[in-house]
């Protein structure tokens, strides 16, 4: 828990990984190229204290993961959201089985979402119903612009990934979270364009999709989907760095998120370990729209909390919010959420 003058903020890092980027587990250039664009984002949005060096920043293993996310960092629960990267890295970019026992020791600190890649077809599908079984998804992470033999990326909305979809909905897995943001070399920048997130949004409503990176540098885009689609959400992931580096910029993300889609749907993510999550919440509790900056309203304490951990706890209904963290209810609002807004999330 965070607490700063008085006020109790539930934290939910709702975008974390283990990786592993090191030269031996890259299976060629690309797997090279990948971590040091990674490196770079972490290197220039970071507080220059908080900057780790390069051999760190490609393994830094599970006790690091546990220390700075909760016992030197803030979070009551974190999330993650698996990137596989099987083109670039011998035995993938996302330390599987290293986060699964971690998941599996602090059932209540961590949630396991695994990926998926419909161009693996039938094979791919029998692999997503076993990997539901025995991990127990509740949500999963798709990555568009994933590299795949000759393929440099799909939509969300072609035939094989609508049958994917739809068999999320058959096994449980409510949400589904999309990298729509930043290019990241060597992928190409037009695979993760945001107009397909429209498209599944409309056709599979018991669904919740999660656009991550709120779909920089296509923010407009973003919102112009998301307020018209009420399973549609946006993570913070990569937008809220920018809080030190370019705050008026950082001002305009969230003062467009907050005008145009609301504050129940946004959702806070460190994206660790590009970013440690203790100084970017330190930073956004602090943070207040430039009074200049007169479109957009201040935002309150409340609507902070929400972003900060109960809005992702309402998405995930087994991360449970003591009662003294929880948001109060107005007994003449009957559609009231005890944790947070969110209130078109699906998570029956």
């Amino acid at each position: 828990m965070y607490e700063k003058n008085g006020d109790k903020y539930f934290i939910v890092d709702a975008h974390v990984h283990l990786w592993d980027g090191r030269e031996s587990n890259q299976k060629n250039i690309h797997g090279k190229q990948f971590i040091d664009c990674f490196y770079d984002y972490h290197r220039n949005l970071s507080p220059e204290d908080k900057v780790w060096d390069y051999d760190t920043y490609t393994y830094y293993g599970p006790e690091r993961l546990m220390r700075d996310l909760f016992e030197e960092g803030p979070a009551d629960h974190a999330i993650f959201q698996a990137t596989m990267l099987s083109d670039f890295y011998v035995n993938g970019f996302a330390q599987v089985d290293d986060s699964l026992k971690l998941c599996a020791d602090n059932p209540g600190l961590l949630t396991y979402n695994h990926a998926y890649d419909p161009r693996h077809g039938e094979a791919g599908l029998e692999q997503l119903r076993r990997d539901a079984e025995v991990m127990n998804l509740t949500g999963v992470k798709l990555y568009t612009a994933e590299w795949f033999g000759d393929s440099r990326g799909y939509k969300l909305d072609d035939a094989w990934s609508r049958r994917y979809l739809e068999e999320c909905i058959k096994l449980g897995i409510k949400n589904v979270h999309i990298h729509k943001g930043p290019t990241i070399r060597p992928l190409d920048r037009d695979a993760f364009d945001v107009a397909d997130v429209d498209k599944v949004a409309t056709d599979y409503l018991d669904l919740n999709f999660v656009v991550e990176h709120v779909g920089l540098p296509r923010l407009e885009d973003f919102c112009w989907i998301a307020t018209q689609e009420s399973n549609v959400f946006g993570g913070l992931a990569v937008a809220i760095p920018f809080i030190h580096t370019r705050p008026r910029y950082f001002a305009q993300i969230i003062g467009e998120l907050l005008y145009w889609i609301g504050e129940d749907k946004i959702l806070f993510a460190s994206d660790y370990a590009l970013w440690t999550p203790q100084w970017l919440v330190e930073k956004f509790v602090d943070f207040q729209i430039p009074e200049d900056m007169t479109e957009y309203a201040p935002i309150t304490v409340e609507q902070k909390k929400k972003i900060l951990g109960l809005n992702a706890a309402a998405l995930y209904p087994h991360i449970e919010v003591p009662e003294e963290l929880r948001l109060p209810t107005s007994a003449a609002d009957p559609d009231a959420e005890v944790a947070a807004g969110a209130k078109d999330a699906v998570t029956a």
